[in-house]
C-alpha cells in the first residue's frame, strides 16, 4: 500500500475513531486529542500495519492502548506528596530511648492472659500462634476445622477483652 493510498484509509476511517474516543475520555477536548495522537501514532507506524487487515481494528487498539497509558501516567502523577518542609524535625537533637520496662510488663500481661485461658481455648490458640494452620492444628487435635476456627476466635475474644484493661 503506498503511502498516499494509506493516508487516505487513515483519514476515511478517522470519523469512527471520535465516537470510541468520546467513550474512553468522556470530554470533547480529550477525545479530539486523542483521536489526534491516534493518528499520529499510526502515521509514525505505518511501516508496522500489515496490507489486508483491518485498518479499523488497528486504529482501535492503538487508541486504547493510547488512553490506557494516559490514564497510567495520569493515576502516577496524581498521587499525593506532602512537599511542606518539615525543617524542624531535622535538627532535633533529641534522642528517644525505648522503654523496655514497658514493654517487658506489656508481654507479661499478654502471657498471663493467654495462660489463664480455659484449657479448650489455649490450646489450639497457642498451636496457631506458633504458626500451624487450621487444618493442622484440627488433625494434631482431631477435631473437626470448624470447631478449631470458632475457638481460636473465641481465645481472640477473650484475650481482647482481658487486655482492655491494660
Amino acid at each position: 500500500m503506498s503511502t498516499t493510498e494509506f493516508n487516505q484509509t487513515l483519514i476515511s476511517n478517522s470519523d469512527y475513531l471520535r465516537p470510541f474516543a468520546m467513550t474512553l475520555t468522556r470530554d470533547s477536548e480529550s477525545a479530539k486529542d486523542l483521536v489526534q495522537e491516534t493518528l499520529f501514532r499510526a502515521l509514525a507506524n505505518k511501516e508496522k500495519y500489515l496490507d489486508g487487515t483491518n485498518i479499523k481494528a488497528w486504529l482501535y487498539t492503538i487508541m486504547r492502548n493510547i488512553f490506557i497509558n494516559n490514564y497510567r501516567r495520569t493515576a502516577k502523577q496524581n498521587t499525593i506528596f506532602d512537599h511542606t518542609p518539615n525543617d524542624f524535625l531535622l535538627n532535633y537533637n533529641q534522642y528517644t530511648t525505648a522503654n523496655a520496662a514497658e514493654t517487658t510488663l506489656a508481654v507479661k500481661n499478654i502471657y498471663q492472659a493467654v495462660h489463664a485461658l480455659p484449657e479448650i481455648f489455649k490450646v489450639p490458640f497457642q498451636l496457631y500462634f506458633e504458626g500451624y494452620k487450621y487444618h493442622e492444628i484440627a488433625q494434631v487435635l482431631n477435631e473437626p476445622l470448624g470447631t478449631i476456627k470458632s475457638r481460636i476466635h473465641f481465645a481472640r475474644k477473650l484475650l481482647k477483652q482481658q487486655l482492655e484493661r491494660f
